[in-house]
């Protein structure tokens, strides 16, 4: 049965941030993840997913401006100085709260530049080397074009060719059903051709982006296509609730964790 991790970014955002992990736990779930904990304290981190019991599932390198709609600095020539900074930052926040997966977002440019191709494989040998000195994973996602136009990785299969040209046994594929379902189709059989390279799972409705529904992928099938496969790892929610995080768990009763 799969393990679920609340994705705090974009569920109970009801309550503040450091209260998120406990509202989470007591709604079942065995761990969280969220996109950049760099705003808080990573003590207070710690402390509140001590208090929770909760296990950090994931989050990802420093984006660069967010504010100013930068996604990421792999793929970005002249930023290489700064993407190590960012490494070592995202490094002490791994210690606080123990988590074994750090996302490295690609950041936007031209797929087909052979220079941002350089320097996306630069950076990932470089993360990748430092994270596996403190055993952690190097996660590549790639992201659709409609949620995030421009984004240098944006299709699956560039993102396995990458994550087997890099050759590490730490860098790895982030699948997320929500942006499969929304580049390709089939979520399935792209599940299946890729397993061998995957490293975390995400969930969303393709409709919105919400809460598991009707309208696919069809999750009940893929959680048991999941376990069919042996995946032990966690599967993040990175959904937006459509009226509330605790109003929208209906589909998660027969999946959380019960005391």
């Amino acid at each position: 049965m799969p393990r679920f991790a609340a994705n705090l970014s974009m569920m109970f955002t009801e309550w503040d941030f450091l209260d998120r992990f406990k509202a989470a736990a007591e709604a079942g779930f065995e761990a969280v993840e969220f996109l950049f904990p760099y705003e808080h304290n990573s003590e207070k981190i710690s402390l509140a997913l001590a208090g929770a019991e909760l296990e950090q599932a994931l989050f990802n390198l420093p984006p660069g401006d967010w504010a100013k709609g930068e996604r990421g600095m792999a793929s970005l020539l002249g930023r290489e100085e700064e993407f190590r900074a960012s490494v070592e930052t995202a490094l002490a926040y791994a210690h606080a709260t123990g988590v074994k997966r750090l996302h490295m977002m690609a950041g936007h440019a031209d797929p087909q530049d052979p220079a941002a191709q350089k320097a996306y494989r630069a950076s990932i040998a470089y993360a990748a080397d430092k994270l596996a000195e403190h055993e952690i994973d190097l996660l590549l996602e790639p992201i659709n074009g409609k949620d995030m136009p421009g984004y240098f990785l944006n299709d699956f299969d560039a993102a396995a060719a990458y994550v087997r040209e890099a050759n590490r046994p730490n860098v790895k594929l982030q699948f997320d059903m929500y942006h499969c379902e929304l580049i390709h189709g089939d979520v399935s059989g792209k599940l299946k051709a890729l397993y061998p390279l995957v490293g975390h799972v995400q969930i969303a409705s393709a409709n919105g982006r919400h809460e598991p529904d009707a309208l696919g992928p069809d999750y009940p099938r893929l959680f048991a296509e999941l376990d069919a496969l042996g995946y032990d790892g966690f599967v993040g929610c990175e959904y937006r609730p459509k009226a509330g995080t605790l109003e929208g768990l209906g589909w998660f009763s027969e999946w959380k964790k019960h005391d």
